[in-house]
């Protein structure tokens, strides 16, 4: 009774495995026939089993999967196992042992091919259930390929799993390829390895996909290290080579800011109708700020109608020669052969601000006109980057309102004397009837107040000082400097500390409101 029962188990264990092998062994339907076997040659006869089988085939000769039955690596652990004692198949047909090289997958994927084609599908008990190509799915890919096409890299369509793991589905078709836990690179990681190693697997590189990296020059340019903060020049901190302080750091603030580079030309007019406000000094402290902080390109131009007194502010270096000279040789100079050095020649170059000047006619009998400034000023504007023009003191000549409308930037000096801050609140109403474009002159204003020994009236800036700070868009307060009030040539090196410091103040605010000028659309 023993020896029947254990011989019932086994032939029912053998039919169960027959089974299994039957329902995922590959069948040569629509495989290539046989070049041997003669066109007459009679079929062979097939058993039960094996009309059982085909029974079971589409017409792609490929077993469907049951309907409510899940693939084989996704069942529970409580499924019946596979056989993992059966002895391993022929080595070129395993899918257990990870290839070495590209090449052994080719050969592999080929040997299996052909012992396929060559089966029958009555399988021997010799092939192992879940061994060679029957491991790679029921017939059908993830592609809904029939069972052993291969891609175009000659690789089979399903993935085989890394060595030491059982019942993972084969990788997602599209996803990069990870070191596998052998750590060889490459090798895709099953989703059971993914779940323990989700960054991959510690102390190997995976490849990482390739970056598409495009750079433009500007890109690059700011993707560069800014460069290292120069070190203090002055005092203790010059010496121990540590970085400035914050009263050199705002200065060179202010140098760089008046070292802006315009997109064009630029005109800056400095205007007051009072005499003695303060107009000349003020045009040769901002054009001397703006030379030393540009490294030259500004011109200084007297644009009195009739006599200035420019001349007898500046050192004569070169010339004597004035407006009216440089009008006398206007055909020459506008010609397109000109040259900086030609137009030079008429004007004063001064050495410690860095800048030229352009005096006014000496005598009464050449006034200028409208058309006489726009004749200087195309001219000036071909060969300067700044325009500093001081005006004269009638608002109805025709040259004050040529300047007017030419101005980028409008400088109002002062004194906190009543006459020369009431002649400026006139100007201010004057201009506000101008126009839009007027106004918009009024409020990008710089009021610049220049006392001399005594000129200070308390009461006079306490009333006034607010009305300007409203109407302009800010208030530069220069020292009073006893090389300004000797009223000679104006040095800006003889200057003080404090009167550069305020004339480069100046020139900063000055040049922050010609860029907003040049930024707003009119």
């Amino acid at each position: 009774m023993t020896d029947s029962h254990n011989s019932g188990q086994h032939k029912d264990r053998e039919a169960a495995a027959a089974e299994v092998r039957r329902m995922w062994q590959p069948t040569p339907s629509w495989t290539q026939p046989d070049p041997n076997q003669s066109p007459d040659a009679e079929p062979v006869e097939e058993t039960d089993e094996q009309e059982d089988a085909l029974s079971r085939t589409d017409s792609w000769g490929v077993a469907p999967k049951p309907v409510d039955q899940p693939a084989p690596w996704t069942q529970p652990q409580s499924q019946p196992a596979p056989s993992w004692t059966q002895p391993a198949a022929e080595s070129s047909s395993a899918s257990w042992s990870q290839p070495e090289e590209q090449d052994d997958e080719l050969g592999a994927d080929t040997e299996a091919a052909a012992s396929a084609d060559s089966t029958t599908p009555d399988a021997g008990p010799s092939t192992p259930v879940f061994g060679g190509s029957s491991f790679h799915g029921s017939g059908h890919d993830q592609g809904g390929q029939p069972q052993g096409a291969q891609s175009q890299g000659g690789q089979p369509q399903g993935g085989q799993f890394p060595q030491g793991q059982s019942g993972a589905a084969p990788q997602a078709a599209g996803q990069p390829a990870q070191p596998g836990p052998a750590g060889q690179s490459g090798q895709p990681l099953s989703q059971a390895a993914q779940h323990f190693f989700p960054q991959g697997v510690p102390g190997q590189q995976g490849q990482q996909p390739p970056q598409n990296l495009s750079y433009r020059a500007d890109e690059l340019i700011q993707a560069l290290p800014l460069p290292r903060e120069a070190p203090a020049e002055r005092g203790v901190r010059s010496v121990l080579k540590l970085r400035p302080g914050s009263s050199e750091r705002s200065e060179r603030i202010a140098r760089a800011t008046a070292a802006t580079a315009f997109r064009r030309p630029v005109t800056i007019v400095v205007a007051n109708p009072k005499g003695g406000s303060g107009k000349t000094p003020t045009t040769l402290l901002l054009s001397g700020a703006l030379g030393q902080a540009r490294g030259g390109g500004v011109v200084a131009w007297d644009n009195n109608e009739l006599r200035g007194n420019m001349h007898l502010r500046t050192h004569d270096t070169n010339s004597r020669s004035t407006v009216t000279d440089m009008l006398q040789a206007m055909p020459m100079l506008t010609q397109p052969d000109a040259r900086l050095g030609d137009v030079a020649a008429y004007l004063r170059h001064q050495v410690a601000g860095q800048y030229d000047v352009l005096t006014s006619a000496t005598t009464t009998y050449a006034q200028i006109e409208a058309k006489d400034f726009d004749q200087i000023h195309r001219l000036l504007s071909r060969f300067y980057k700044v325009l500093v023009i001081d005006t004269g003191n009638n608002e109805g000549s025709s040259n004050w309102r040529e300047a007017m409308k030419a101005a980028d930037a409008l400088v109002i000096p002062i004194k906190w004397k009543s006459l020369s801050c009431a002649a400026a609140v006139q100007m201010l109403e004057e201009l506000d009837n101008q126009g839009p474009e007027a106004q918009r002159l009024i409020r990008r204003a710089i009021i610049a107040v220049s006392n001399g020994p005594g000129d200070v009236n308390k009461e006079v800036e306490k009333q006034l000082r607010p009305y300007f700070e409203s109407r302009a868009a800010a208030v530069v307060d220069i020292p009073t400097d006893m090389h300004i009030a000797a009223e000679g040539p104006l040095d800006h090196s003889a200057l003080q500390p404090a009167t550069r410091r305020a004339a480069l103040d100046l020139a900063a605010k000055v040049a922050e409101q010609i860029t907003v000028a040049l930024n707003t659309p009119r």
